[in-house]
């Protein structure tokens, strides 16, 4: 039975992560609000188009099917730039397509991130990157999609992976390389193999994934499976090990690459999405995934 008092996973998405609404924001950017205004008035009953993060969506709210309504396993929230107004378009879309999502923020306009921590929000998917560097400095979990349509389901499993260094742990093994080189970074490991690693801005959304998956059975019977692919090779996989370890964590498949080009691993696992601190990664990711880009950590300063 559901534990009625565990809290669930919450995660919050804009409304251009969940729908093809590039037709729409072109309007907007090249004629402003009020003609794209009177188009979403104008079109509000025609449906939406499932968006990059469509997918991801449907098998996460999959995952409340035999839940109690009060007590979901995971809850989706719509932030949104749009007002109350315009966005009647994205919840009749919401509707078509059979969506339970019940929560929203419409703001008009204005910035939406503040109203991410009320809302309890353990992860924040955006296309506009200001809100997601707004939310990780908030102490949220935040990547940013870029728009696209949304790619074939290959899994009924929802399977979600992670980089390591910047994302699921600080950017101290990043820092050190860049400073000095590979080699540094290898005795840099070696050395501090039995220190844990300090946690990353995905450490708590972690932590929930992992909470929730532990609702259910071990293994392939698991509706989730998590992966690590990381850039990191022997030696420097032991540190890594040792830290998810001491966290409690486990993660199902990790892939260490020794730098080879991540995106043939993630089509390879079905990735429905992969986070990464790397925009390079990202872009190699993308042609496989859906990716988010964690801006955050040494590789996005400056």
């Amino acid at each position: 039975m559901p534990d009625r008092d565990a809290d669930p996973l919450i995660v919050a998405i804009s409304s251009r992560t969940l729908f093809d609404m590039e037709d729409s924001h072109a309007l907007f950017e090249r004629e402003g609000i009020n003609a794209y205004a009177d188009f979403q008035r104008t079109h509000e009953d025609d449906i939406l188009e499932p968006g990059i993060a469509f997918p991801l969506v449907r098998k996460l709210l999959a995952l409340n099917e035999g839940a109690p309504p009060e007590a979901p396993r995971v809850e989706v929230i719509l932030i949104s730039r749009n007002s109350a107004d315009t966005g009647l378009r994205i919840f009749n879309s919401i509707a078509h397509h059979g969506l339970a999502i019940r929560r929203a923020a419409f703001s008009n306009g204005a910035a939406p991130y503040p109203y991410i921590r009320p809302f309890g929000a353990d992860l924040f998917l955006s296309t506009h990157a200001e809100d997601v560097r707004n939310a990780l400095a908030a102490g949220i979990a935040a990547a940013t999609l870029l728009p696209a349509k949304a790619a074939q389901q290959r899994h009924d499993q929802l399977r979600i992976a992670f980089d390591g260094d910047a994302v699921i742990f600080d950017d101290e093994g990043e820092r050190v390389s860049r400073e000095g080189g590979l080699a540094a970074f290898a005795a840099h490991e070696r050395e501090h193999a039995d220190e844990p690693l300090s946690g990353g801005p995905f450490r708590g959304f972690l932590d929930a994934l992992h909470r929730l998956q532990a609702a259910f059975p071990a293994g392939q019977a698991s509706p989730i499976r998590t992966a690590l692919v990381t850039a990191r090779s022997v030696p420097a996989h032991e540190r890594v090990i040792r830290t998810l370890r001491e966290w409690g964590i486990r993660l199902d498949e990790a892939l260490f690459l020794g730098g080879r080009s991540k995106g043939p691993f993630l089509e390879a696992f079905g990735a429905d999405i992969f986070f990464d601190d790397s925009e390079h990664n990202i872009v190699s990711a993308r042609d496989h995934v859906a990716a988010g880009h964690v801006p955050h950590g040494v590789a996005n300063r400056g």
